[in-house]
């Protein structure tokens, strides 16, 4: 998570996002705490991800990488998602990262540019998104057929983690899809 959310200064929220219900709720920190707490998508209901125009690559770029996972039979993974409030300098499009790199005219990057990585950096109209997806190595093993079995029974009704890995891609970018604008 520590290589999603870099560098921190500044981050007041971050998510771990599934896509799901069941056993999605953190207890959030108190406030003035300095501990750090990795919220859940229940956490997140009723807020959204404002990207404007970068909203479209955005919803494009979590099909193609849940797409790609779903062929790989993987489920399980999370979009971490870090908000962070813009400076006004940065909110004027003048300068983005500090002094370190210099605005072009995309508005979203790779956070390590000369490197295959899928850390991105986002900016919204007043909030910077850190976004990552973690977590790629549960395969839908037979092991994890048996649990989605279990589940349907236990959580009639509910959205949970261990679903087929093609469910899983749809509902996360369903996710995506709903909670941005």
């Amino acid at each position: 998570m520590r290589s999603v959310f870099f560098p921190d200064e500044r981050i007041v929220e971050r998510y771990d996002i599934k896509g799901c219900q069941v056993s999605r709720w953190t207890q959030p920190a108190l406030e003035g705490s300095q501990v750090i707490v990795v919220l859940k998508d229940l956490n997140f209901e009723g807020n959204s991800i404002h990207l404007g125009q970068q909203r479209h690559w955005f919803t494009r770029q979590m099909k193609l990488d849940s797409q790609f996972l779903e062929e790989l039979g993987v489920l399980d993974y999370s979009l971490l998602v870090a908000l962070q409030p813009l400076h006004a300098d940065e909110q004027s499009h003048k300068l983005s990262f500090g002094t370190i790199i210099i605005r072009t005219s995309a508005q979203n990057r790779r956070l390590l540019p000369n490197t295959r990585n899928p850390l991105h950096v986002i900016d919204g109209p007043e909030l910077r998104y850190f976004v990552g997806v973690i977590d790629l190595f549960t395969v839908y093993s037979w092991r994890k057929r048996l649990e989605h079995l279990w589940k349907c029974i236990r959580y009639r009704g509910q959205s949970f983690s261990t679903v087929s890995p093609s469910q899983y891609a749809r509902r996360l970018c369903q996710w995506v899809e709903e909670h941005t604008m």
